[in-house]
C-alpha cells in the first residue's frame, strides 16, 4: 500500500512557539560570530541583523492552536517549505500590510502539497507583499478563495493525498499569521531551528521503513520460490551465490542507515533536552548527523527497492505481487528531497566549518 501523510498536530505552532522573545523597545539583538571564513582563513566579520515586527509570536497563541487541533483531531496538510512563485500575504490587494483587525489576504498558488485533499487546517508559507518577509500562515481550506486540486496524479506516495492549492485573495485573521519564517540566526534560536532536521528525521524514518519493508518481502518470496538466475536449484535454497551477494549488500546498506538514523536520533533528543540553552554549534552538529542520516537512507531504499526487483527476477513485474509499490513511493519520495542537497551541505560543514542553511523538509 501507499503510504498516507498526517503532520503531527501543531506543527507549525511549534515552529514559531520557541522564537526569541523580542524586547518592547527598538530591539538590538546580540551578534553571534559567523561561522564562515574569509578566503584568507580568517573568520569573517558576522552582520548585525534588523529585527523584523513580526518574528515574536505569543506563545498563547500557538498553546491555543495545538489545544483546538487535538481537541478536533485536525488532519494537517500543506508545507512551509519554499516554493517559487510564493505565496503572497497583504491588506486589501494594496501590498501594505498592518496587523489591525481588518486582517490579510492570501493570493498565490502552491503547486503541491502533502495532504491538502483530506486536510482540516492548511500550514504554509507566505511572504509579506510589503517587506518580503516570509510567515508561517494557517489556513482553513473551507473559506472561500480556496481551491484545491488533486491534479498532482502522482505514481507513488498515492495516500498522501497531494494535490495543488490556489488561493484567490483568501481572507485571514491576525491571528492566523503564526509569525515569522526569516531564517537569520541572529532572529532564529537554535532550539527553534531543530524543527528542521526534526521534520528531516521523519523523512528519514519513512525510507528506512520502506527499504526494510521491501527486504522483508522479497526474502519472503525467494524462500518459497525458486531462483530465477539458477532455475534448477531447489525451493528455499541458500545456494545462490548471487541471491546471497546481493541481499548481503542490502542488508549491510540498509543496516549502516538505520545506524546512522539512530545517532541522529539520540542528537536531535539531546538538543531537545538542552531546551534553550542549546548553542549554534551543537545545533549544526545536530543538522549535519540528520542530513548524513538522510543521506543513507536515501541511498538505501533506492538500492533496496530496485535491487529487489531484480533478485525476484520478471516476476515481479507482476501488479499481483506489488513489489512496484515500494519502488514507486520511494522514488516519488526522493524526487522531493534530493540527496545531492543533503551531501553538499555535509561535505560544506566537514571541510569549511558551514552551518548548513535552515531548510524546513517539504
Amino acid at each position: 500500500m501507499d503510504l498516507p501523510v498526517h503532520p503531527p498536530a501543531g506543527a507549525a505552532a511549534v515552529l514559531v512557539q520557541h522564537r526569541r522573545p523580542l524586547p518592547d523597545a527598538r530591539p538590538r539583538h546580540p551578534v553571534r560570530p559567523s561561522v564562515r571564513h574569509r578566503q584568507d582563513g580568517e573568520p569573517a566579520r558576522a552582520r548585525p541583523h534588523r529585527v523584523r515586527p513580526m518574528t515574536a509570536t505569543e506563545p498563547a497563541l500557538a498553546a491555543r492552536l495545538e489545544r483546538r487541533s487535538a481537541a478536533e483531531e485536525w488532519c494537517w496538510g500543506g508545507g512551509l517549505a519554499r516554493q517559487e512563485p510564493a505565496l503572497t500575504l497583504a491588506r486589501d490587494g494594496r501590498g501594505s500590510l498592518a496587523r489591525d483587525g481588518q486582517g490579510f489576504t492570501l493570493t498565490g498558488r502552491q503547486s503541491f502539497a502533502a495532504g491538502v485533499l483530506v486536510a482540516d487546517r492548511l500550514a504554509v508559507r507566505a511572504v509579506r507583499a510589503d517587506t518580503g518577509e516570509p510567515c508561517a500562515v494557517v489556513v482553513d481550506p473551507a473559506l472561500p478563495g480556496v481551491v484545491i486540486d488533486g491534479d498532482a496524479d502522482p505514481f507513488g506516495q498515492r495516500l498522501a493525498a497531494g494535490g495543488s492549492v490556489e488561493f484567490d485573495a483568501v481572507p485571514i485573521t491576525a491571528d492566523d499569521v503564526l509569525g515569522s519564517l526569516a531564517t537569520d540566526e541572529d532572529v532564529l534560536s537554535p532550539l527553534t531551528a531543530l524543527v528542521s532536521p526534526v521534520g528531516r528525521r521523519l523523512s528519514v524514518q519513512l525510507r528506512l521503513g520502506m527499504a526494510e519493508g521491501v527486504l522483508a518481502e522479497a526474502r519472503e518470496y525467494s524462500r518459497a520460490g525458486q531462483s530465477h538466475w539458477h532455475p534448477d536449484w531447489p525451493v528455499g535454497s541458500p545456494q545462490d551465490p548471487q541471491v546471497l551477494t546481493a541481499y548481503g549488500e542490502l542488508t549491510v546498506l540498509t543496516r549502516s542507515a538505520s545506524a546512522l538514523a539512530d545517532q541522529a536520533r539520540d542528537a536531535v533528543h539531546g538538543g531537545l533536552a538542552r531546551g534553550e540553552d542549546l548553542g549554534y554549534d551543537e545545533y549544526a552538529e545536530i543538522s549535519v548527523l540528520v542530513a548524513m542520516a538522510g543521506a543513507a537512507a536515501s541511498r538505501a531504499v533506492q538500492e533496496s527497492t530496485a535491487r529487489a526487483l531484480d533478485i525476484i527476477g520478471a516476476r515481479s513485474a507482476s501488479s499481483r505481487l506489488g513489489f512496484d509499490r515500494f519502488w514507486r513511493n520511494a522514488r516519488t519520495h526522493t524526487l522531493y528531497e534530493p540527496v545531492a542537497h543533503r551531501l553538499r551541505d555535509v561535505g560544506d560543514y566537514f571541510l569549511n566549518g558551514t552551518h548548513p542553511p535552515f531548510i524546513l523538509p517539504v
